[in-house]
């Protein structure tokens, strides 16, 4: 839950974790819903539920009467300030969006294939990199490098013999043909919920912690 959900008023036993996967994800959601404000002049907040808890829980103003504007700078610090995220990474979103959402009635089939996009890819990268996630979280070279490799796998290898990772790698391929993200940012995206996931803590933690 982390930062957000203190701030959200949950006071529970994970409210210190700041930064975690849940953060991370959330911040992600924010930063599509304040591009797709922006571009597609969105002013109803009730359409765009994460950005609209970002922006009252941050009291983020509204800049130039635009929604979209000063969130999606806010969102950009804070994220480059808790997960270093570079400026290629929005650059990509930004880029992705301006390509797919022309018009409102293209928001949700596009947010539905991100949805799916990243659902198959965590499930192939856990999948795929199995023991290798037992890596040890401070061996962040190692871990980025393993993640690369799995990505490059994802989209080139064609010598899969389980047929449920043979689905879902085609999936993966067909969501991105239309998504149009860089291996790098696959890449990054991936290293980055693999990294935090290492730092949440295990259900047999949770037990003891009570």
């Amino acid at each position: 839950m982390g930062f957000l959900s203190k701030l959200f008023g949950k006071n529970d036993a994970t409210q210190s974790k700041t930064g975690g996967m849940e953060d991370y994800m959330t911040l992600v959601r924010v930063y599509f819903q304040a591009v797709l404000a922006t571009r597609l002049g969105i002013n109803n907040l009730a359409m765009l539920p994460d950005l609209r808890t970002y922006k009252q829980t941050f009291r983020v103003p509204t800049l130039n009467n635009k929604l979209g504007l000063g969130e999606k700078a806010s969102v950009r610090k804070t994220m480059k300030n808790i997960y270093n995220v570079d400026d290629n990474f929005f650059d990509e979103i930004d880029a992705s969006i301006k390509k797919n959402c022309k018009k409102m009635q293209d928001i949700q089939p596009y947010l539905y294939q991100f949805q799916g996009f990243t659902q198959d890819l965590m499930m192939l990268v856990g999948n795929l990199m199995k023991f290798k996630l037992r890596v040890p979280g401070f061996l962040k070279k190692a871990i980025y490098t393993m993640t690369e490799k799995t990505v490059n796998d994802i989209y080139d290898k064609n010598s899969f013999s389980d047929p449920g990772v043979i689905k879902a790698v085609m999936s993966v391929r067909q969501y991105n043909q239309r998504l149009g993200f860089s291996r790098k940012w696959t890449t990054d995206f991936v290293y980055q919920v693999v990294s935090l996931a290492k730092k949440e803590p295990k259900p047999a933690d949770e037990v003891e912690s009570k």
